[in-house]
């Protein structure tokens, strides 16, 4: 079945939505680069680079569901503007300090987890504020077009990030990084939303305990969240130990640099396959379809020629951008709205919060047992995981709203 051809696009607090987002995720796209080269010029340590990326994931795990519970105690669209905020001044932070050489690594440990804040309140209020910008019959090709946003940025970024630190210096980098959250905060100021608060005056555990129950009483979320959470910690391998393999086995970072491109555009692919298909059973087709996330280890462990690895990615990650737009659209058309956002927070916080030891582990899992095994191991953990999920039942029969 196809989606309306019409767009979200045509409705403007919608159409300010995603063009502030879409900004703030180029911006966002030069931060892994710049942060890097910064992180080498003043400690010229990869342990460095591990505890500024690392300080800014564990404030926001910490804060996740807190972000959740005043999410859906104020206006959204106010949450976010003051996360932007807060993001802003901080990335122009660590753009001042950068560029006027007084930059240390102590300043970047608190710069980015103020930042990690930031993004722990953003996150649950901006998935919840999206069914209030959007008719109902248009959820799935909002989310799907916020998707492509994220998804073309991410792949010209890491690029543009590269001129801008070669030629200026990283400072630059985060310059354009700040700014691009000022306009994310101008276009959620423009927006013309209710307000209207939901006169909720319990505490900050009762509401996390009315989160939770709403979280529990689906099993189609518990079960998601779970899954979500498996395969996050499973496909860390690809990306830890895929650079050895391209290194030692397909001649090089070029190699990895093709499969990072069929990754890229795959999940371009897969996004615009969401605008157009709206699969009757959403949760389990898209549980379903991102099981073939599990072939590009599977074909890394053989060492199989570079551009069907890069296939593989591109079938992968279309499949993850495809099935994401569908869980969205299914979370925001069957979650009570004045729970949304508590609801969303324990998602992100079941399919993060694992990650650091998974990244940690495969390290120590493939000195036991070899690269190819953990990249196995990977692959059976991910699809047993969806294969799992897939086939229960209140997943299987969950039929998308007439």
């Amino acid at each position: 079945m196809l989606a309306p051809r019409s767009g979200a696009l045509k409705e403007r607090d919608f159409r300010l939505l995603c063009l502030g987002q879409a900004t703030s995720a180029l911006g966002s796209s030069l931060v892994p680069v710049a942060l890097a080269f910064a992180v080498i010029g003043l400690a010229g340590s990869k342990t460095a680079l591990g505890a500024v990326l690392s300080v800014g994931l564990v404030s926001r795990v910490m804060l996740l569901l807190l972000g959740g519970v005043v999410a859906d105690r104020l206006p959204r669209q106010r949450v976010m503007l003051a996360a932007d905020a807060l993001r802003a001044v901080t990335q122009g932070l660590v753009a001042l300090l950068l560029i006027s050489g007084q930059a240390r690594l102590w300043h970047l440990l608190v710069l980015f987890a103020l930042f990690g804040a930031g993004d722990a309140f953003f996150a649950p209020a901006s998935t919840g504020l999206v069914p209030q910008t959007v008719s109902a019959e248009r959820l799935q090709q909002a989310n799907a077009l916020m998707s492509l946003s994220r998804s073309l940025c991410w792949i010209a970024g890491p690029g543009l990030a590269g001129v801008i630190v070669a030629g200026a210096g990283p400072g630059w980098a985060f310059v354009i990084d700040s700014a691009s959250f000022i306009v994310s905060g101008a276009s959620l100021a423009l927006l013309r939303l209710s307000t209207a608060l939901d006169g909720s005056r319990a505490s900050v555990l009762t509401d996390l305990r009315v989160g939770w129950r709403e979280v529990r009483s689906r099993t189609w979320v518990w079960a998601s969240i779970i899954r979500f959470g498996l395969s996050n910690v499973a496909i860390t391998p690809i990306f830890v130990l895929g650079p050895f393999v391209a290194l030692r086995s397909l001649g090089g970072a070029t190699a990895w640099g093709v499969i990072g491109v069929g990754a890229g555009a795959g999940a371009l692919l897969g996004d615009v396959a969401a605008l157009r298909l709206r699969p009757r059973r959403p949760l389990f087709v898209g549980t379903s379809a991102v099981m073939l996330l599990c072939l590009e280890p599977v074909l890394l462990a053989r060492a199989a020629p570079t551009f069907a690895i890069a296939g593989a990615a591109a079938l992968g990650f279309g499949t993850v951008s495809f099935s994401n737009t569908l869980w969205f659209t299914t979370l925001h058309e069957r979650t009570p709205r004045e729970a949304l956002s508590r609801v969303s927070s324990y998602d992100w916080l079941g399919s993060i919060v694992f990650q650091p030891a998974g990244y940690a582990l495969t390290g120590v899992v493939s000195a036991a047992i070899g690269v190819a095994a953990t990249l196995l191991a990977g692959a059976a953990v991910h699809a047993s995981a969806c294969i799992a999920v897939a086939l229960n039942p209140e997943i299987r029969r969950l039929q998308r709203p007439r």
